[in-house]
């Protein structure tokens, strides 16, 4: 079963120039969190909330997009559809919206209301909301139904089987983290869910120095609470996730991901959302086990109205 969630009609337009603020995004250095580490270990984070839309998402889905247009799979009266946790479809919605083409996104039912509330009311995309029990697979399997039914109607860019999606992070994110550490990272980890970021990056670092050891960090739990990410061993396995990319890979639990939510918060001051959460845990695992290193990891988005911090504990 699942329902509708109209949305208002358009009443402006955003300017294109919005787009070329997709990337670019800071590095923060972790300095209280990490002082029980080995001194000449540091740990930095990408400030992917930077992005036009608050998260990583904005990098892939203005790739695919773009892609989708210059393929001419995307043209004028095609409608974008996909599925998504959140971050994707806001990225899709302002995107969609700047450039003139209407959205339709499946998600879970127990995402959290703010996203629905950007994605429909701000962005002007449909929400049809899949099983929340099924989470992110309920909402993929809906999806791919949708467009089996009326293919001609709808471009849709697969983000889990998309290459662009991972493509995009090789070419923006893995240069922005070479260049801004003087090529002086030895270690890169990241949580995986369309396992794009994880994917992309790991290979366009590897490609500037292979001897950079890569971590995936996923859920230690089939049924968790850590929004955005997967565990592939239960999961709807991503087209573009390849285990030979990455070096190893860290199972978070989800009680320790929300903990370390709520620690980054009181120790640096800094609001993020639960894979944001995971993804640190795994990188101090990491950097426990080592007397000298750069490590860095991702902060995909800073979703502090999701987090447990602020009180939603919904899975």
């Amino acid at each position: 079963m699942h329902y509708i969630m109209e949305a208002p009609p358009q009443v402006t337009r955003f300017d294109k120039s919005v787009l070329r603020k997709i990337g670019h995004t800071p590095l923060i250095k972790l300095e209280s969190i990490t002082r029980h580490l080995a001194k000449d270990v540091e740990i930095y984070a990408k400030a992917e909330w930077h992005n036009v839309g608050g998260s990583v998402k904005a990098r892939p889905a203005l790739r695919m997009i773009q892609e989708g247009i210059r393929e001419g799979k995307l043209g004028r009266g095609k409608i974008l559809l996909d599925s998504t946790s959140g971050n994707t479809g806001v990225a899709y919605a302002i995107i969609g919206r700047i450039l003139g083409f209407k959205v339709q996104l499946v998600i879970p039912a127990n995402v959290c209301k703010e996203r629905k509330g950007i994605m429909a009311s701000a962005y002007n995309a449909e929400l049809i909301l899949s099983d929340p029990l099924e989470s992110s697979d309920g909402a993929i399997k809906l999806a791919q139904e949708i467009y089996r039914k009326n293919p001609d109607k709808f471009f849709m860019p697969d983000q889990y089987n998309n290459p662009y999606n991972w493509m995009a992070h090789r070419d923006t994110t893995a240069k922005e983290i070479w260049e801004q550490t003087g090529g002086r990272i030895t270690h890169f980890v990241a949580g995986i869910g369309t396992s794009g970021t994880l994917m992309g990056t790991t290979r366009g670092l590897k490609s500037f120095n292979p001897n950079i050891l890569s971590y995936a960090v996923e859920p230690a739990e089939a049924l968790h609470g850590l929004e955005g990410l997967k565990h592939m061993e239960t999961s709807i396995v991503p087209g573009i996730y390849d285990p030979s990319v990455f070096d190893e890979k860290i199972s978070i639990p989800t009680e320790d991901g929300y903990n370390m939510v709520m620690r980054i918060e009181k120790e640096e001051g800094i609001i993020v959302g639960q894979s944001s959460g995971a993804a640190l845990c795994g990188a101090l695992q990491v950097a426990e086990k080592i007397e000298k290193g750069i490590i860095i990891t991702v902060f995909p988005d800073s979703c502090a109205e999701c987090n447990i911090a602020h009180g939603d504990f919904s899975i």
